[in-house]
């Protein structure tokens, strides 16, 4: 194992819920120090759900085995317990590469919070896809082929309300706020490549803690109570007219580059935290955990990347894992150093288009 830097072990405050180590935390002790929430925070969703699937192959797939390190990032542990004190969402900033979509797959591996629930944003993403999908034209087509709702008594149209849950599916950020007794884990990946529209509706549904979804209101005196599904694989849950408002706010990581401008009025609603790039042990780390039975050969590979992110180029972390597959598996046995600059070359193409050539 290598040792990072930052703060040891012995010296972290006593507060701090998530200490960043990879240490899985016992529940009963979890539980016993699961902070309050403030008064202006606190919401009133339920009654709870059950507590959601863990998903350890999904975990295994992100973070490889966790080398556990007796030194951790304090900034970092400061800003997300200040998140799970606070019940605020967390916008990460930092280079590819940083491990800014990771950290919510640590998070929720470090305190068991179950499967992470993951919205990948781009330019077309609505709030709307995010909270709920409703399949109105499925709806019509079922409808039609039992002759539709003509004639029908109140009791066969009390009936056909009950239906529409199998038309509703919650989405990630619409399943996080379903009212659970521990928060889930929510990743809003690359929000930079939002609308200008997005942020600022997040905003609205961050400080309410929940949301309408208006085809259950429309029917929530005739049927108050519907099954839909949700953004787990297999999980239903009941929402009740018409309304999903959380109990335990989510724990929310916002993933973005440096160069977004948000409104402030959004800012204000977040906690933020700028990841610094790896170095070479945290970079040791991440491959060791996913290459554990052959990690000898990867050390020249992560200082050929070091040298690499060193200049212009931007590379993720997928790129180092990618070379150090190619040069540890046996796929590939370069004959001499220039084959082997050669495939880096390839592999290490630049992220942006406005990087020199």
């Amino acid at each position: 194992m290598t040792e990072a830097s930052g703060i040891p072990t012995a010296s972290q405050p006593g507060w701090w819920v998530y200490t960043g180590t990879g240490r899985v935390v016992d529940a009963e002790d979890r539980d016993r120090r699961w902070p309050a929430p403030p008064r202006w925070r606190t919401f009133s969703g339920g009654p709870d759900e059950p507590d959601p699937p863990q998903d350890d192959a999904d975990l295994d797939r992100r973070l490889g085995r966790v080398v556990v390190s007796d030194h951790v990032d304090g900034h970092e542990a400061d800003m997300v317990n200040a998140a799970i004190y606070l019940r605020r969402p967390l916008l990460v900033t930092g280079r590819p590469g940083s491990g800014r979509s990771s950290l919510a797959y640590r998070i929720a591996y470090e305190l068991r919070l179950g499967r992470v629930l993951r919205w990948p944003v781009t330019t077309n993403t609505g709030l709307r896809s995010g909270l709920y999908d409703y399949d109105a034209i499925g709806r019509v087509q079922a409808a039609s082929r039992v002759g539709g709702p003509a004639g029908r008594d109140d009791r066969a149209a009390q009936h056909d309300d009950t239906q529409l849950g199998e038309y509703l599916h919650l989405g990630p950020l619409g399943t996080a706020l379903l009212p659970y007794r521990l928060p889930r884990v929510l990743l809003i990946d690359e929000l930079d490549q939002s609308d200008i529209e997005l942020p600022q509706q997040l905003r609205s549904v961050f400080e309410d803690g929940g949301f309408e979804i208006r085809e259950l209101v429309r029917v929530g005196d005739r049927t108050p109570q519907v099954r839909v599904r949700t953004a787990d694989p297999g999980r239903t849950a009941v929402v009740r007219s018409g309304r999903v408002r959380c109990h335990a706010f989510p724990i929310v990581v916002m993933t973005c580059t440096d160069e977004r401008d948000f409104p402030q009025a959004f800012l204000r609603q977040c906690l933020r935290l700028r990841l610094a790039e790896a170095d070479e042990n945290r970079l040791a780390d991440v491959v060791a955990g996913h290459f554990p039975d052959r990690f000898d050969g990867a050390g020249e590979v992560i200082r050929d990347y070091l040298r690499r992110r060193s200049g212009t180029d931007t590379l993720a972390m997928d790129q180092l894992l990618d070379a150090v597959h190619l040069r540890t598996s046996g796929a590939f046995a370069p004959a001499d150093r220039a084959e082997w600059d050669r495939l880096i070359e390839a592999l290490w193409h630049r992220l942006s288009a406005t990087e020199p050539g």
